[in-house]
């Protein structure tokens, strides 16, 4: 089955991108979740055994977002991550599994003792 997107909108505001697949179901991920779920090779290594736990973006945004032929869109994050190319079907797959991952980012972050929250650098004197 071949993926589809009718529509993509980003809510700068909320970080929530809004995503209209072609078969009718809608899906809205944080900006968080797409930064610690990207689909490039920095967070997932090149095996499942290499990924990458990503930490401190719970206030991450989206600065850019551009489309990547009919296939994909390449999302430019404010700390800097550019590297990921967001398939539709990869989408999908966050659609579908989006409860799931993200309890088990937030059960990674716990036994690594890590945290969501942004560094703050401390500056003393």
């Amino acid at each position: 089955m071949s993926i589809t997107i009718k529509a993509i909108k980003y809510h700068k505001k909320q970080r929530q991108l809004e995503v209209v697949f072609g078969h009718g179901e809608q899906a809205s991920f944080s900006a968080e979740l797409l930064r610690v779920h990207s689909p490039s090779a920095e967070v997932t290594g090149h095996s499942p055994e290499q990924a990458v736990l990503v930490t401190n973006k719970k206030d991450v945004a989206i600065s850019n977002i551009e489309p990547v032929g009919n296939y994909a869109i390449k999302i430019t994050f404010d700390d800097g991550h550019n590297t990921g190319l967001f398939s539709w079907t990869y989408l999908e797959h966050l659609r579908q599994n989006q409860p799931r991952l993200w309890q088990d980012y937030l059960d990674r972050l716990k036994t690594a003792k890590a945290h969501r929250d942004a560094i703050i650098p401390i500056r003393l004197g």
